[in-house]
């Protein structure tokens, strides 16, 4: 019965760390679009908006699946939960950065562009953003194996 009590509380820790990592990825994401993405999402029910978080969002729990399997669990829980934030920041980090790059080399500023919602319809950008985030985590979950 102890076995379960540890276990659900190993789970419980590593998913906050997981939320944590989650919370800085919506930051990040928050500082390279234009406007807030809370206000963009939910009162203004920017579609285009929903699809890019929604897929930095499978990007980031994608990148912290990988750290957790990657974490040195011989090493203790202490270094499990620090190697998985500090993985789970680096794959924020770098799916923010590739969002900048793909802004460089599209027309237009990408964050204002995948906000464009014209009658309803999400900017085919939004799509491709999206897709990048979760085939930019994929990456980077084959680095940490």
């Amino acid at each position: 019965m102890a076995d379960i009590f540890e276990s659900t509380g190993i789970v419980l820790l590593y998913g906050l760390v997981g939320l944590a990592v989650m919370v800085l990825g919506y930051l990040a994401l928050d500082l390279v679009t234009p406007r807030r993405l809370t206000s963009v999402i939910w009162s203004e029910r920017n579609k285009g908006a929903a699809i890019v978080f929604s897929g930095q969002l499978l990007g980031v729990g994608i990148v912290v699946h990988g750290a957790i399997r990657a974490s040195e669990f011989q090493s203790g829980l202490g270094y499990g939960l620090i190697s998985t934030l500090l993985y789970g920041m680096a794959g924020v980090v770098v799916m923010t950065l590739v969002f900048a790059v793909v802004g460089i080399l599209t027309p237009g500023k990408m964050g204002a562009t995948v906000m464009e919602d014209e009658n309803g319809r999400p900017h085919p950008a939004a799509w491709v953003q999206g897709a990048l985030y979760i085939a930019t985590a994929i990456m980077l979950v084959a680095a940490l194996s």
